[in-house]
């Protein structure tokens, strides 16, 4: 994996994840509990020996920067390794990037000068486990120009996918953005390829691909759209990689937490039994920064009538976090969180210093960081008057934005 280069695109805005996302880019969101979305790309890079990296950012970056710069500097750049987190540079014009293809061409110096011999383009908002290596192996053993990974799907849910229509070999024939009747692949009628989003190029041949198409004022710049599809016309040896999961779990895990109830959903299933993603495998470990903080604690057991218990059922708790006489069940609470006495959390996702007052009440919700509810706070359970100071989601999923004051 030395000859190859990853460039993460990780300048998403997020939109659908508002209001998690009006401070930080998508990728630096926190997710279960101790971790940021990027993680989980970058971890699947350093797993797959894959340690030339460079993170393409863009908007309300602060966060995702820093977070890279204290937990992920484990490189060496004498051995030409490195993780670089690059921002729109205007070097070629005085647009921001224009799409995915147009921020590799925007950085396109940064790639020559680097000489890779392979390319690969990840995106840093999705959640899964992947040994990128034996995808460029898949792509050596075909002689592609380019290959792209593709999950399997119910062919009843692949018309919210783009598609990837591909022969008996693999190879890519069409491309088709969430269509009507989507095609299956050949070896099961039951199932769809859509696009992850994973790309690997032949450096030579993409640079030069990228030039043309930067000059082509028609095109949205963009490798799904655009890129791909015009390989594919001029017949050039494109495939599809069908996704190994490294989660060792019966099904394969990818997931784009990319809305409020996908995000929910993904981390309330973590604190469950038998969690559908495996953050406990020794051997595909999800790296992070690790704050400097005390071990969770819980506190007041007090069983008589009206006494106080700290305790945490079927949850995820983080360093630092106190569970001070209060109740947590089926929730994720990250860092230095504070539950007081009589206060119950429910079925809800807690980040960073927050702190729960006395006989709070918080169900199916997010509460962001750094803010801190009053004493007997009602959250989750009259939805109507919710909406009136939180975003409340169709689904009943209640947040509270980062750092939101709350009236007592």
């Amino acid at each position: 994996m030395k000859n190859v280069l990853a460039i993460i695109l990780a300048g998403g805005k997020g939109e659908r994840l508002h209001p998690l996302t009006l401070h930080r880019a998508k990728p630096a969101v926190p997710f279960a509990g101790k971790y940021r979305i990027i993680d989980f790309t970058l971890s699947n890079c350093v797993n797959s020996n894959l340690r030339r990296i460079a993170v393409l950012t863009q908007y309300k970056s602060a966060s995702l920067e820093r977070h890279i710069r204290m937990g992920w500097d484990i490189f060496n750049r004498e051995l030409n390794e490195f993780i670089f987190t690059i921002p729109p540079q205007q070097r070629v014009g005085d647009e921001w990037y224009q799409g995915t293809a147009d921020a590799i061409y925007q950085n396109i110096y940064f790639v020559e000068a680097e000489k890779p011999d392979y390319l690969i383009v990840l995106s840093g908002d999705h959640v899964y486990k992947m040994d990128y290596s034996q995808m460029l192996a898949f792509h050596l053993e075909t002689g592609a120009d380019a290959t792209v990974g593709a999950l399997e799907v119910p062919l009843k849910e692949a018309s919210s996918f783009g598609i990837i229509h591909v022969d008996k070999t693999a190879r890519i024939t069409g491309f088709l953005e969430k269509p009507k009747d989507p095609p299956p692949v050949p070896h099961n009628p039951n199932v769809a390829f859509a696009s992850m989003g994973i790309y690997i190029f032949n450096t030579k041949d993409i640079v030069r691909r990228l030039k043309e198409d930067a000059k082509n004022s028609a095109s949205s710049h963009d490798f799904g759209k655009d890129l791909i599809p015009s390989m594919v016309n001029d017949g050039g040896k494109v495939y599809a990689y069908n996704f190994q999961d490294e989660n060792k779990k019966e099904a394969k895990y990818w997931r784009d937490v990319g809305t409020i109830d996908a995000y929910w959903e993904a981390n309330i299933d973590l604190a469950g039994i038998e969690p559908l993603f495996n953050l406990y495998d020794p051997d595909w470990p999800v790296r992070t920064y690790q704050g400097q903080f005390p071990p969770a604690k819980f506190v007041f057991a007090q069983m008589q009538k009206g006494g106080r218990l700290g305790v945490a059922l079927d949850s995820i708790v983080s360093g630092g976090c106190i569970i001070s006489g209060g109740k947590v069940q089926n929730s994720v609470l990250s860092s230095n969180v504070r539950v007081n006495s009589y206060a119950e959390v429910t079925d809800s996702v807690v980040m960073e210093y927050v702190n729960i007052g006395r006989h709070c009440k918080i169900r199916r919700a997010i509460i962001d960081k750094g803010v801190d509810i009053p004493q007997g706070t009602m959250i989750g359970y009259d939805l109507e008057e919710d909406r009136k100071r939180y975003t409340v989601t169709e689904s009943g999923i209640v947040v509270v934005a980062k750092g939101q004051e709350i009236g007592s």
